[in-house]
């Protein structure tokens, strides 16, 4: 998208002022920035900077939009789908996305799930386009932000895109599993790519009070560090899907589900659910459980990590409901 560094003068900065300033009206609309210091983020970091080609879904299937499409209508096309509230795949392998923009509205819930304060220093696990690390940069500063993805393809992307947009983390290649040991201790841990269970270097590298939010299941889940070797917390109501993180973190089982009535594997809490338990609980007692329980949301669900040993539980850590999560070191 033109020349690195300070230097670039971005084509279509005028433009996109006016994309993201629908944007934000959306996700007013949605209730997703309450805290004016992120409204701030969004309005002002220019997401199409760190999608300088994604894919949509056509009648042929994916169809690229890029930013140097030598057709001015797609040009435009793609500057707004870059500001609308939905995922963008940004990198293919083998048919299957390995790297995506995260949709701003549940980008933004987690983000405001950190509860971040003035001086906090933040580590993000899985990097991916870059924008999400622009926007910690943007209410934390940039010497307060560590950012790390396994593909050095991918950081060294992400790390060109944040130049252009002015900002400056310390992107690091390496697998998020084991955190960023050199840059802790950390105030937030957020993650943009989904577990099978929290890794246990992450609380490790937190201090005290520390908060976590990570995709887990088809769900976010809050945990808050008590010290390093104990954090609980609740998942979000909201649901989420994202790319797996990869390393040596090995893939959540998948679950049994045949006999299963179509009705309970349609409904996506009772996935979550299903999933949340894989390994752990037969999929037919997840559904009577499910069902005798009143089809429970996400938010009473919830993760405790003690020592070595971590398990989801319904509404209480110490109740009857609960399940060992797999992982490695957990």
């Amino acid at each position: 998208m033109g020349a690195d560094g300070d230097r670039w003068q971005d084509p279509f900065a005028d433009v996109a002022v006016v994309a993201r300033r629908r944007l934000v009206a959306v996700l007013d609309a949605a209730g997703a920035l309450p805290d004016p210091a992120w409204r701030a983020a969004f309005a002002e970091v220019p997401r199409h900077v760190f999608v300088p080609a994604y894919h949509v879904g056509g009648i042929d299937g994916r169809e690229w939009l890029r930013h140097d499409d030598p057709e001015p209508g797609a040009r435009l096309r793609w500057l707004s789908g870059a500001y609308e509230d939905r995922p963008l795949g940004t990198l293919l392998h083998d048919g299957d996305v390995v790297s995506s923009a995260s949709q701003p509205s549940l980008m933004a819930d987690m983000l405001h799930a950190l509860d971040v304060r003035d001086g906090d220093t933040a580590l993000e696990v899985g990097t991916g386009t870059g924008y999400n690390a622009a926007l910690l940069c943007h209410r934390l500063g940039d010497a307060h932000v560590t950012t790390v993805d396994l593909d050095a393809d991918i950081t060294a992307a992400a790390a060109a895109h944040l130049r252009r947009a002015g900002h400056h983390p310390a992107v690091v290649t390496g697998d998020g599993a084991r955190g960023c040991p050199e840059r802790a201790p950390f105030d937030v841990v957020v993650a943009t790519c989904a577990l099978p269970s929290v890794p246990v270097a992450w609380t490790a590298q937190c201090r005290p009070g520390a908060r976590i939010v990570a995709p887990l299941s088809t769900g976010v889940v809050r945990l808050r560090v008590e010290d390093a070797g104990r954090a609980e917390g609740r998942f979000l109501p909201t649901p989420a899907y994202f790319v797996p993180l990869r390393g040596a973190t090995p893939a959540a089982p998948e679950p049994r589900t045949g006999g299963l009535p179509r009705r309970a594997l349609d409904d996506e809490l009772f996935r979550f659910l299903l999933t949340l338990t894989a390994g752990s609980l037969d999929p037919y007692e997840a559904y009577a459980l499910w069902q005798r329980e009143g089809r429970p949301g996400r938010e009473r669900y919830g993760v405790t990590i003690s020592g070595a040993r971590q398990w989801a539980w319904l509404d209480a850590a110490d109740g009857p409901y609960s399940w060992a999560l797999g992982g490695p070191g957990s």
